[in-house]
This record gives C-alpha cells, sequence and structure tokens, in this order.
C-alpha cells in the first residue's frame, strides 16, 4: 500500500468547498475530531468560506460548550443540518429555531443505517422506525422549522406494509477519528470509548467519490499495528491529521481511563445507598420489573435509578445493559462520559447495535418521561422552542417489547416528602407533563397499542398501563390523593376503575429484597 498523507488540520479542512455534504464522528464529549472542526470553524470565521453545507450525522456531538459539531453552527457557514440528536448542539438549535438554517431530526438508528446503505451504494433506507410519530412525513416528516420544506423521508407501501423510505445522496467530506494511524493509514480506536459508526461513515464517502480525514493520537510504522484492531483499512483513509493532545481526549475534560475500552478492568466497590428521593422510588419501582438474564436500554434521568437500585439491590449482574453507542454489559457512565461504558463486556460498532435494536433484541427499555397524552403518546424531542432531537428513542421504543416510561409526574420546582412509607406532595411541580397536545410526537401510543406492546408510565405518585383504550390508571402510591395530587395535575382525564396502592416497599428505609 501506498503511504498515507500526513497533513495539519489547516491544510486537511481546506478540502471542505461550499455547498458541500460534511459529516464527523464523535458521542457527546468522546470520540470527536476536535482539532479538525475547530480549524474549520477557524477558516470560516477568517475567510467567510466555506459556505451552504450541509451538516449531517448520527449521534450527538458536543458538550454544550462551543466544541463539537458547536463548531460549524454559523449562520452562512451551515445551510442544511441533519441530526440525529441536538440536545448537546444548542448554537446549530438556535439556527435552527430562527429559521437561519434548514433543520431535520431523524433517527439515531436510522441514520447510521442511511451510511451504511450509502457504502453499499443502495438507493436509500426503508423502515418502519418512526411510523406515525413526528419522522412520518403525515405528521412533518423530521422537519423542524418553516424554512425547511424538502422532503427527505417518503412514506411507501411495501408488501402491503408501511414503510418510510430515506433516500441516499453524495457526502463529500468525512472528519473521522482513530487513536493510532500508520504510514499506509490503517486506524485502530483501542483508546476510544467505542469503534461508533466510523467503517460505515468511511466507506460511505469514500464510494461517492468524498474526501476521508481521520484524527489520530499517534502515527507509527507500517506493519506494527493489530490487523484485528484496525477499523478503517487504510484504503479508505486521505490524509491523517496528528492531533495536539489537547484537541485528542478521550472524553472532553476527562483523562483517559482504560476501563472505558476494556483495556483493564475496574475493581468492583461496594456501592452506597441511594438517599430516597422522587427518583429512587421511580426507579424501585421500574426495578421490580426485572427478570433474570433481561437484555436492557437505560435512558437519562429517572431511568438511570432503576441501575442504581439494581445494584444497591445486589441484582446488577444478573441484568446486561447495552448504550447506543455501542457498549455492552458493564457500567454505563453519566455526565460528560455518557455514551461510555466502564468494564464493558463487548464493544460494537454502532450500526451494529442499531441492528439489534430494531429487530427486537432487548428484552425492556427503561427511557425518560417528559409530556405524555391520553392516547400514551410521549414527547421527548422538542418542547417550544427547544430542541432535544430524538436520537435513539424511537428505535428503541417502537422495538422493544417491553417499555417502561420514567419520570416525575410534575417537574419545575417539584418537592414530595417520603416517610412512614407514605408519599405527600409538599410542592407541585409547575409544569405538567400529562397534557392534551404533545409538542412532538417521539413514540406513538396509538401505533403501539395496537402492537399489543407492554408499555408503563411510572411515576412517585402512580403508575398508568397503555391500553387500546388510552392511560389506565393501575397503581396509586399511600397518601396520594386521587382527585388532587393525580387528576388535578393531568389535563385529560385517564381511565379510572379498579387500582392497586404501589408496593410498600418502594416508600421504605433498607432493601426491597429484590435478591430474594
Amino acid at each position: 500500500m501506498k503511504k498515507v498523507k500526513v497533513i495539519t488540520a489547516e491544510q486537511a479542512v481546506q478540502v471542505v468547498r461550499s455547498g458541500d455534504t460534511v459529516t464527523s464522528i464523535g458521542f457527546l464529549s468522546s470520540a470527536h475530531p476536535e482539532a479538525l472542526t475547530r480549524a474549520l470553524e477557524q477558516r470560516f470565521l477568517e475567510t467567510g468560506a466555506p459556505k451552504d453545507l450541509t451538516y449531517i450525522y448520527a449521534g450527538s456531538q458536543g458538550d454544550r460548550h462551543g466544541r463539537a459539531g458547536e463548531h460549524l453552527a454559523h449562520e452562512g457557514m451551515v445551510k442544511r443540518a441533519i441530526i440525529g440528536h441536538w440536545d448537546t448542539n444548542p448554537t446549530m438549535g438556535k439556527l435552527a429555531v430562527e429559521n437561519k438554517i434548514e433543520a431535520y431530526n431523524f433517527s439515531q438508528g436510522t441514520l447510521n443505517h442511511w451510511f451504511r446503505a450509502l457504502a453499499g451504494g443502495k438507493i436509500g433506507v426503508f423502515t418502519d422506525i418512526g411510523l406515525e410519530t413526528f419522522l412520518d412525513p403525515r405528521f412533518g416528516g423530521g422537519k423542524l422549522n418553516d424554512r425547511t420544506t424538502e422532503d427527505l423521508v417518503k412514506l411507501m407501501v411495501i408488501e402491503g406494509q408501511e414503510q418510510l423510505f430515506y433516500p441516499c445522496f453524495p457526502v463529500n467530506v468525512a472528519f473521522l477519528r482513530g487513536t493510532y494511524a500508520d504510514e499506509c493509514g490503517n486506524i485502530t480506536m483501542e483508546e476510544e470509548i467505542s469503534p461508533l459508526e466510523n467503517t460505515s461513515v468511511a466507506q460511505a464517502v469514500k464510494n461517492c467519490g468524498g474526501k476521508v480525514i481521520v484524527q489520530v493520537r499517534q502515527m507509527v510504522a507500517s506493519g506494527s499495528l493489530d490487523a484485528r484492531l484496525v477499523k478503517i483499512p487504510g484504503i479508505y483513509v486521505d490524509a491523517v491529521v496528528i492531533a495536539d493532545p489537547k484537541d485528542h481526549e478521550q472524553t472532553f475534560g476527562c483523562g483517559y481511563d482504560p476501563t472505558l475500552t476494556g483495556q483493564f478492568r475496574a475493581p468492583l466497590v461496594a456501592s452506597q445507598p441511594v438517599a430516597m428521593s422522587p427518583k429512587k422510588v421511580i426507579g424501585r419501582r421500574a426495578a421490580l420489573e426485572l427478570q433474570p438474564d433481561v437484555v436492557v436500554n437505560l435512558g437519562v434521568g429517572a431511568p438511570e435509578y432503576v441501575a442504581l437500585v439494581a445494584d444497591e439491590e445486589g441484582v446488577a449482574d444478573s441484568i446486561t445493559l447495552t448504550v447506543e453507542g455501542g457498549a455492552i454489559g458493564g457500567v454505563p457512565q453519566g455526565g460528560a462520559r455518557f455514551g461510555s461504558t466502564q468494564n464493558p463486556e463487548a464493544l460494537i460498532d454502532h450500526p451494529y447495535q442499531f441492528d439489534f435494536y430494531d429487530g427486537g433484541g432487548l428484552d425492556m427499555a427503561f427511557l425518560g418521561l417528559a409530556q405524555c397524552d391520553a392516547t400514551g403518546s410521549i414527547n421527548v424531542s422538542k418542547f417550544g422552542t427547544h430542541v432535544a432531537g430524538c436520537g435513539g428513542f424511537p428505535n428503541i421504543t417502537q422495538k422493544t417489547p417491553i417499555v417502561y416510561f420514567c419520570g416525575t409526574f410534575t417537574a419545575g420546582g417539584l418537592k414530595v416528602k417520603i416517610e412512614n412509607g407514605t408519599v405527600t406532595i409538599v410542592q407541585e411541580g409547575k409544569t405538567k407533563k400529562f397534557v392534551n397536545q404533545l409538542d412532538q410526537i417521539t413514540f406513538s401510543g396509538s401505533y403501539a397499542a395496537k402492537q399489543d406492546k407492554k408499555v408503563l408510565y411510572i411515576t412517585e405518585r402512580a403508575v398508568f398501563e397503555l391500553t387500546r383504550e388510552g392511560l389506565h390508571l393501575i397503581e396509586l402510591a399511600p397518601g396520594i390523593d386521587l382527585q388532587r395530587d393525580v387528576l388535578d395535575q393531568m389535563e385529560f382525564a385517564p381511565i379510572v376503575d379498579t387500582y392497586k396502592t404501589m408496593d410498600p416497599r418502594l416508600f421504605a428505609d433498607g432493601l426491597m429484597g429484590l435478591k430474594q
């Protein structure tokens, strides 16, 4: 193989022309080619070029502090953004809200599979993920503002089944990242939190005549890399950039942690009991649903307490947690390191993880509850002028056979007292979550009900179950007044006939005895 070009980040970004379609890699604060996107931003600020770019990526890239995807968030620099999860790129979100760019939000899994389809020369991706949600052209087709008019997703009927079709189009430049490159451009990723979608994206861009630039920590001699660790072969790579260490942190603001890559294992440490709170109650009620040997995905916020409770109860080793980016097993991390996993059993490619999710491989999923309507539909992706994005939520909720939505009953200043086995609402939250009209449909309750999917909505004071007739109250916490604390805090009337009292163990100190 011929030797790969080794260039600076400033030289690398010269390949981007105005009007190009550009993609980059990363998962929140991890694995992003910071040197490259920062150099591209600097070029635009100094010269006004490149402009009118289309920026597309599958996951979430950024830390809300001007890094990663936010480097491209300048009026005039980007004409169109197609993003899986917007929340960590608020500057780009602001451009979308102000109608200064064309803005699309597609599901994380579908975008991963879109890159793989592009790599294989397919005409596009066919999927049922997102039917009857905001991704469906009948409900907006993933468009986020009035400026966005072109239909990039179409509704089709194939073999009698409705499908959403996402046509492929060329991507001109990919900014990727690895750990080591040899002189022929072969790239390994042993110090990254996951391989992510690097292989598929490199193939996609190379096969449609684009340029693939890879940022690495270090260059090594040809033949010195373990071929089993090479995730981007040199035949896909046009140039390599050796980054300054400050632009190549494993995760923004964090030192390298070998327990996130499988290089070492962290010792098991006895967990401290989780303090009693509404979220602990929610986590405990959700944990009652766990079964031995289940494979699970957890969302952020209240769902994270499911893992904390399982650990506290000594049953964490009987479940397998997974993370969208590709980690299987171990302990998913939060904060800046969200998306990584300590002591993973396996780290697979991002698109492969969504093959598993889309095929119904998960046994159950515990996800957030932000807004819910009378049909049991959920919104977690857009709230007024705030664009959060759906990420992998549509894939996970639509294809997992058992789904639990977990969250407090109201939000914004909620204060709850839990003592003597009862729940008292000291101060109600300012924002109601059970509403007549969702800002956006991220999960369709009516679509799920037609499939007879098991769906529970777990809060600190009540539990609901999805039925074809709507939300059915099935449990009420001790001390809670049905009318005052539940029905008066909802904008619609749920089905209320027979219900039982929530398990008293949820509100008591000490262990619940899940291990027994």
